[in-house]
């Protein structure tokens, strides 16, 4: 598998879903799961995946020690595994720039170089294909489909690409061409093709020309929480706290989110609206809050992570995901395991498996304020979308969407789609 985020350290829902997928696979027994990513920290769980790091393969040769290697790398990879990777290192690499292991610096995150990071990891991906024995490679999102098609081309096992998002989801349809050709390559180049949700299988056929019977529907689940997340104690406010919860950029539909805010506030002053993230559309929403005279009901919190996110579901009497385009969003998953009631636009990959939740259009701001204001208003109906919530919850697996991924597999090795 390859992938570009792996808990702890995430930056959205790629890192929580390969996780969750991978976790989930790995409990159906019989597999062995090799993950890389561009660069591990070291406090990743083990056990269900070995991790290799992109930053660790050497695509240099240079002659170190042992012990050298293991100081340096020992506590993210098996400093054995950089020495079998270095025998299999295929072509002159001095152009690029490397540390003093022969390996490739990754920032593990988006920089502005990222086109460049994309086609580095797919060189090392060539390292670690010659080195690593595989029945099939798992591309996970657009940033490891070169990666991916060059380990097929090196190994003549088969791709399968996992689509979490396509660039149409992004960009509200204003597409970047790079972007959209890496896509494609990817999708043209797959064996076979897994989308998060419907939703996103229409835009791989439609947008991409992809053939149909090569797309299959994998919806994303929810880990089950641990009994530390699940006891989180936190001091609620006397007021009612409305929370959204996701990157504040143009995908996410923050603008409705405010405006909602706006409508509830005029009929309820004793609620509190806070928007937790970060992204490029934060200043501009903090200028519409002013705009809208509601600064003094409305928080922004920034970036919340791991325990943070909890802590602010479980202060919250409900969730709001008014995404514009969203291929998922397991955001509304977490939120109904601490017992929210959510509402969710109905442009949304999510809402093709809840049930016990609010859909309303993203742009039908009148329609979220009636929503937020019921839920709120009438102690029978949070009860009700509460207790519903979490019981369908439970039923939302990755042991399961685990077994639809193996038995894809086992088609796309057999050739028998």
């Amino acid at each position: 598998m390859f992938g570009w985020e792996f808990p702890p350290h995430i930056l959205g829902g790629l890192g929580t879903a390969s996780y969750g997928l991978t976790k989930g696979m790995h409990e159906n027994g019989d597999m062995d799961i090799t993950f890389v990513i561009p660069k591990p920290y070291g406090d990743e769980e083990k056990g269900f995946a070995k991790i290799i790091g992109a930053n660790c393969v050497p695509v240099v040769y240079r002659e170190v020690f042992s012990d050298y290697v293991e100081k340096r790398i020992g506590n993210v990879m098996d400093p054995q595994l950089y020495y079998d990777l270095r025998s299999h290192i295929y072509g002159d690499f001095r152009y690029i720039n490397v540390n003093d292991l022969g390996c490739i610096e990754f920032s593990g995150r988006y920089p502005d170089n990222l086109l460049e990071e994309i086609n580095n990891y797919s060189i090392v991906a060539g390292v670690i294909a010659r080195t690593v024995d595989c029945d099939i490679i798992h591309s996970h999102d657009w940033l490891t489909y070169p990666a991916g098609i060059h380990a097929k081309q090196v190994t003549g096992k088969p791709l399968v690409i996992h689509v979490h998002a396509t660039d149409f989801d992004r960009s509200r349809g204003n597409v970047n061409p790079t972007v959209f050709a890496i896509e494609k390559d990817g999708m043209e180049h797959a064996d076979h093709i897994i989308t998060v949700s419907n939703l996103t299988r229409q835009t791989v056929i439609e947008k991409y020309g992809i053939n149909p019977a090569k797309v299959t529907t994998v919806h994303n689940a929810v880990q089950p929480l641990s009994q530390e997340l699940r006891s989180i104690e936190v001091q609620k406010p006397k007021e009612k706290v409305v929370t959204f919860l996701g990157r504040i950029t143009m995908q996410k539909g923050p603008e409705y989110f405010v405006e909602a805010a706006a409508k509830v506030l005029q009929k309820k002053h004793n609620v509190r609206f806070v928007m937790a993230g970060s992204g490029d559309m934060m200043e501009k929403m903090i200028r519409l809050v002013a705009d809208r005279d509601i600064a003094d009901r409305f928080h922004f919190t920034g970036f919340l992570k791991g325990r943070q996110v909890y802590e602010m579901l479980k202060a919250s009497d409900v969730y709001i995901m008014p995404s514009v385009s969203e291929p998922f969003g397991i955001s509304p998953l977490e939120a109904m395991q601490m017992g929210v009631p959510s509402i969710i636009s109905k442009q949304s990959g999510c809402a093709e498996i809840l049930t016990n939740v609010i859909k309303t259009d993203y742009w039908d701001i009148d329609a979220m304020a009636d929503a937020i204001y019921s839920i709120i208003t009438y102690p029978a109906m949070y009860k009700h979308l509460r207790e519903s919530g979490l019981a369908e919850i439970d039923t939302i697996q990755w042991k399961k969407a685990g077994a639809k991924v193996i038995d894809i597999y086992k088609k796309t090795i057999n050739h028998s789609f």
